[in-house]
Parts: structure tokens; sequence; C-alpha cells
């Protein structure tokens, strides 16, 4: 085995496919279960934090890069995210623009607080627990803040969430710009685009399954699911899944 292979994949292409279908798979499956099985906000969010500390778990425990763990826990994230912001937001009133400014500080912080007490944030460093869970933190946080943003363009924003997924896919551009054509660190530059891809993953997921009055295309939130999810399986299997190269520091 390469002594530099990480637990995280490459960033490449594929890995990126699958993160937007990983986030809109949040949406919808996270909407399944507190909407269309009447589950609530806060029983879906208890059973979806409940598998993700489960994953996150084994995701730690693992000696080397799996990629069925790993985009196992990506869902369990973003769908966990999905329920955690809507309760926030509707069950406890905070409201989308107070959702979004309270998750963007958790981010912020979760990540100061990584690179301050393990002296870096890039994928490739993360060789002990603590790094993980570090990892693994800010990631629940973005997923969270992804779903509030999705939702508060869309609708405190009056854009509704095919405008929504439009404008976040045009951020992204922006970023995969600074990537190429720039010497801004790839490693905020990856930070970015990863939190970008949770609301476009959410405005897609609203956008397919949201009543027709809403701006939706009225989809089964079941039969979504199950597509995205087959898609998702379809990309796992088909695509290079690889373990993260060399370290590059933050």
């Amino acid at each position: 085995m390469d002594q530099h292979a990480g637990k995280v994949p490459a960033i490449t292409l594929g890995f990126w496919i699958t993160k937007i279908l990983a986030t809109t798979l949040g949406e919808t499956g996270g909407d399944t279960v507190t909407m269309t099985m009447n589950w609530g906000y806060l029983a879906g969010t208890a059973l979806f934090l409940g598998v993700l500390l489960v994953l996150v778990c084994l995701q730690i425990r693992a000696r080397t890069f799996r990629p069925w763990l790993y985009w196992a826990t990506i869902v369990a994230s973003t769908t966990a995210g999905t329920t955690m912001a809507d309760f926030a937001d509707r069950s406890l009133g905070i409201g989308y623009t107070g959702g979004s400014l309270v998750l963007l500080t958790c981010v912020l912080s979760s990540l100061w607080l990584w690179k301050h007490t393990q002296g870096s944030i890039s994928l490739q460093m993360l060789k002990d627990p603590r790094a993980e869970a570090f990892y693994w933190l800010t990631i629940t946080f973005s997923q969270t803040l992804g779903t509030a943003l999705g939702d508060w363009m869309a609708d405190d924003g009056g854009l509704g969430y095919e405008k929504s997924a439009l404008l976040f896919a045009a951020l992204l551009v922006v970023v995969a710009a600074g990537y190429f054509w720039t010497r801004i660190s790839r490693v905020w530059l990856f930070w970015a685009a990863f939190i970008l891809t949770r609301p476009l993953g959410a405005a897609m997921g609203d956008w397919l399954d949201k009543p027709l009055a809403s701006g939706g295309l009225a989809l089964s939130r079941p039969l979504a699911t199950a597509v995205i999810a087959g898609a998702m399986i379809l990309c796992i299997s088909l695509l290079p899944q690889r373990a993260s190269g060399s370290p590059e520091r933050a």
C-alpha cells in the first residue's frame, strides 16, 4: 500500500459528480423521512445523527480508504444536515437567514480550530483520529449550512429552486476558475466548492420534489431518492475510486 495514501478520495471530477449526487440525495432522503413518512424534523435529526455517528466511528477506525464506507458517511452527513437545518429554521423559528449565519460561523470556527490545533486543514494530513474528527465535524456543519443557504436563496431570496441551483452552479464555476487560473490556496478552494455543492444539491432536490405551486416538479420523494441513490451507486461502481495521494499543506 502507498505510504502516502489517505483515507479520503482523490479530488477528481468523479468526486464532485458523486458529491453533488450525495447532497441531492440527502435533501430528498431527509424530506422523505421527515415529511412523506411524517417523522418530523426532531425525530429525523435523531435518526440520521445516530447513523452518522456510527459511520464516522467506523470511518475513523478504518485503516485504508473504503469508498462505500466513505460515501455512506457523506450521505449520512448530508441527510442529517438537511433535517438539522430544517429543524432549526422551521421548528425552532430561527429562520433561513439566522440559521445560515449561525452555521457559517460554525463552519469557519471548525476550520479555524482544526488548523490551529493540527497545523493544516489539508485532506492529505488526516493522519490521526482528532484530525479526522475535525474533518467530519466540518463536513456536517457545511452540509447543514448548505441546506439553509439553499432554502434561503430559493425562498427568502425569491429565486426559486431552479434559479437557485443555477446560481450555485455558477459559483462553483467561479471556484473552478480560481483553481485553474489563480494561485489561491487549493485547500481553501476545496472547502469553498465543498460547501457550495450542498446548496446546489438542496436546490436540485427541492426542485424535484416540491409541489408545482412552490416551483417544484412534484415528483415522489421516495422515487426521486431511489433514482438518485441508484445514480450514485453507479458512479461509485464505475468511476475510479482511489485514495488521496501525497500531502499538500494549507
